[in-house]
């Protein structure tokens, strides 16, 4: 046998053993008999309905509905080891130290639109969900979503027992309120899925707007100053011409939620930190998995009102 071919006998099984082995790595397999543990996106694949043994000490002997501070965050970490939570939900007056989003350009941070942030913050002055729910211990919340799942259901009167309610975008509630409730917390927006009919936001709601691109912040600077709305041609669809709150209950979603989202829950391409085609999260994706476990308190979805 010639030489040359003796070295490909021993490189090619070398080889193959190596694409194997990096595979691996890269799709979480364990060629060696191992069961993967995780998913591409850091999930735990098994999920098991029990609780680790530490929130059994901590939650197991507190009645069904009532307040767990810090459970879906320690629930959260149980299943998905790469889980954080350092970010506030909403920008304030200190938003430029937040190195996790300065270098990202919207939706993914706010390079750029340092100025015009500082502008609208000054106006808003407020940057929490309120005195009297930024003094509770423990706050409740809930999500409602857009589907009409919720149809005929009767299940308003369960969600307006939740301290914090979280809509979405144009969710309507008047002329829904027996299924749906009537009460609004938060309504998280932005320009082309906000509520065009004065008429239709609810009374004592914030107004959370979650920018996708540089113009939205143009948007709601002059929602907040009340101006006229001009430069409308960079929306993909019409927008509201007004947002019927003052200032002060009016705030701006960190971009750090729709980072994380995109790049860590989903595991979306980055594309250098551009917005582009395949790597938008959809609000309810942002909030689901992230906003509502920021609360780092109970967070319960719609299936717990299904099943009281």
């Amino acid at each position: 046998m010639k030489a040359a071919h003796k070295l490909l006998f021993v490189l090619c099984p070398m080889l193959v053993l190596g694409f194997i082995y990096y595979s691996s790595g890269k799709l979480h397999l364990y060629v060696w008999g191992q069961k993967p543990l995780f998913d591409m996106q850091g999930f735990l694949l098994n999920l098991d309905t029990k609780l680790p043994p530490e929130l059994v000490y901590k939650y197991g002997n507190l009645s069904e509905g009532a307040c767990k501070p810090g459970y879906a965050a320690a629930k959260m970490s149980a299943i998905y080891p790469k889980f954080t939570k350092p970010a506030s939900m909403f920008l304030d007056r200190n938003f430029k130290r937040l190195s996790k989003v300065t270098n990202y350009l919207p939706p993914f941070g706010f390079k750029t639109q340092e100025r015009i942030i500082d502008v609208i913050l000054t106006a808003t002055k407020n940057y929490g969900l309120g005195p009297d729910l930024d003094s509770l211990s423990c706050k409740r919340c809930i999500i409602v979503g857009n589907g009409g799942i919720l149809s005929n259901k009767s299940l308003g009167s369960c969600i307006d027992e939740y301290d914090v309610v979280i809509r979405l975008n144009e969710a309507p509630v008047s002329g829904y309120t027996r299924d749906v409730g009537t009460k609004t917390t938060l309504r998280i927006t932005y320009p082309e899925g906000s509520i065009q009919k004065p008429e239709r936001y609810e009374k004592d709601s914030l107004f959370v707007f979650s920018a996708f691109k540089p113009l939205d912040f143009k948007w709601l600077r002059q929602m907040v100053f009340k101006e006229k709305l001009q430069g409308t041609e960079g929306f993909w669809k019409s927008v509201a011409y007004s947002v019927p709150r003052q200032p002060s209950e009016i705030r701006i979603l960190n971009p750090y939620f729709i980072q994380e989202a995109a790049f860590q829950f989903i595991g979306l391409p980055q594309n250098n930190g551009l917005m582009g085609k395949g790597n938008i999260p959809t609000l309810g994706t942002v909030e689901m998995p992230l906003l509502s476990l920021h609360f780092n308190e109970l967070l319960q979805p719609l299936g717990f009102c299904l099943h009281t």
